[in-house]
């Protein structure tokens, strides 16, 4: 039976976890330890406390914050609540953050008092700080049992589950709607492919805010009886310490996540490590055959997806070799349908695909065309097996330590600096990120402009992966005839 068929919404899924497999350990946050009927009982209060703070059905609500226990408690009783989840990137600056509160529409922010030295409580209004969860969840005496069972058998596998905003090419970010029914489907086959399985250990690096922690980590643990461990800032030395530990045995993340394990010579002992499932952008061979001879991993898998496909596209499979694993991202999901166009260009139809932009007609218009196809925007090649391998993305995207990063978002903050006159950002190999960014600027007239000191403005201003790393002053950018800047010529100059 198809996950969607079977759990019908994201709460009908918690309450499920709790009958199948009650009394084994859901949750490890340090010293918080939650069964899953455990999980179950603070999701209920959890909900019960959101309606009491007003939240209907169809409201949105924000999470910023770290990865924690808080957060999956949070998030889960709002969507059992029937709210729908928005959450925010914790590298976003206030103005960032402010932005996607208001074109949302959010009624209510989690955040916390105290992450990497900054009172996220502070810089929004409406805010519960999930330091404060103790306390926060005593309004759940205000909602009784039956008025929340009510509220949630109101929620329908058709209702928005969140709204997930991704940054554009255009410069704002766009939100991304999906439903219910889509995340259970979706994430259902990915933990089937993947061979996510009752016992697993799964250390979640990837931070909730992004659909790799949030569905294809929390989410899918709930549906095959997976223990779920969040952690929330990524540290070499605290994640082996913790895979050692907690005997983790599932850890998926961007390439550089295992490079950085591989380039440790003192591990210690991993042997606990089954299940790596990585992507977001080339993988070397040479790293799958070391994961697989000096990590122990079982199972390594590639795959490739955007938010605007609900988090998949296509998937390796198990059994595939590591050449293809390494090479390409694999084939599409179950029941969904991948082409390549006539422009080169990965388009993907099926259940995977966003219901629209969130408030933007215009832009879901553009990237789903009349017959149902979504345009990725990433250009690839399919095999006669179907494999499809990325070659360039038609969207200059560049990806810093699995995080995209957009050069039109950029270069639209960058020429808010009153000595810049144009600004061309491009994404320039970097050994450990993969990727970072390098921009072209020319200056105003008669003004001088220090790239230490724009970069240090930029670090005030936008997400850390965003700035870009060095800045190159030109007296013009290189066009084409169109007047537009020949990206490409300055990829090259950025390389060398």
């Amino acid at each position: 039976m198809r996950g969607d068929e079977r759990w019908g919404t994201i709460g009908g899924l918690v309450r499920d976890a709790a009958e199948r497999f009650g009394p084994q350990e859901a949750v490890v946050d340090g010293d918080t330890h939650l069964t899953f009927s455990g999980l179950a009982a603070a999701v209920d209060q959890s909900a019960r406390a959101v309606m009491a703070s007003g939240i209907e059905r169809g409201d949105r609500v924000s999470i910023w914050a770290p990865n924690s226990w808080e957060w999956i408690a949070a998030a889960l009783g709002v969507l059992t609540a029937g709210g729908v989840l928005v959450p925010i990137n914790t590298r976003f600056k206030q103005n960032e953050a402010a932005y996607i509160i208001e074109k949302a529409g959010v009624k209510l922010v989690f955040t916390t008092s105290d992450f990497l030295g900054i009172d996220y409580t502070a810089l929004v209004d409406n805010a519960i700080d999930l330091r404060g969860w103790n306390e926060y969840v005593l309004r759940s005496d205000e909602i009784s049992l039956a008025d929340l069972e009510e509220r949630a058998r109101s929620v329908v596998p058709t209702d928005l589950s969140d709204i997930m905003f991704t940054s554009g090419t255009t410069g704002k970010p766009k939100g991304v709607m999906t439903t219910h029914a889509q995340t259970l489907r979706v994430f259902d086959v990915w933990a089937d492919v993947v061979g996510l399985r009752e016992g697993d250990r799964y250390l979640i690096v990837n931070p909730f805010f992004h659909t790799f922690g949030y569905k294809a980590g929390f989410i899918a643990c709930l549906m095959r009886g997976a223990t779920i461990v969040p952690h929330a800032v990524f540290d070499v030395p605290q994640v082996l310490d913790k895979i050692r530990t907690e005997k983790i045995s599932v850890i998926p993340g961007p390439p550089t996540l295992y490079q950085s394990f591989l380039n440790t010579p003192d591990r210690g002992d991993l042997s606990s490590l089954r299940l790596a499932v990585t992507g977001a952008a080339v993988v070397p061979v040479e790293l799958i055959k070391r994961m697989r001879d000096e990590l122990t991993f079982e199972t390594i898998l590639t795959a490739y997806g955007l938010t605007e496909s609900s988090g998949v596209v296509t998937m390796c499979r198990p059994s595939d070799d590591a050449e293809t694993i390494a090479n390409t991202s694999g084939r599409a999901i179950p029941d969904v349908e991948v082409k390549i166009s006539d422009a080169g260009e990965i388009c993907v139809r099926g259940y995977n695909v966003m219901q629209g932009y969130f408030e933007d007609p215009e832009g879901t218009a553009e990237a789903i065309d009349p017959d149902g196809w979504l345009h990725t925007g990433d250009i690839g090649v399919m095999d006669e097996r179907g494999y499809v391998r990325i070659t360039d993305r038609l969207k200059d995207m560049f990806i810093v330590g699995g995080f995209n990063a957009y050069p039109a978002e950029i270069e639209g903050e960058l020429l808010a600096h009153p000595s810049v006159a144009q600004v061309a950002v491009v994404g320039m190999p970097d050994e450990r990120m993969g990727e970072v960014g390098c921009a072209f600027v020319v200056p105003r007239s008669g003004q001088e402009v220090d790239g230490d000191a724009l970069i240090e403005w930029a670090r005030e201003r936008m997400a850390n992966y965003k700035v870009p790393r060095r800045i190159e002053i030109v007296e013009a950018l290189p066009l084409n005839a169109s007047g537009k800047v020949l990206k490409y010529e300055l990829r090259e100059r950025a390389k060398s």
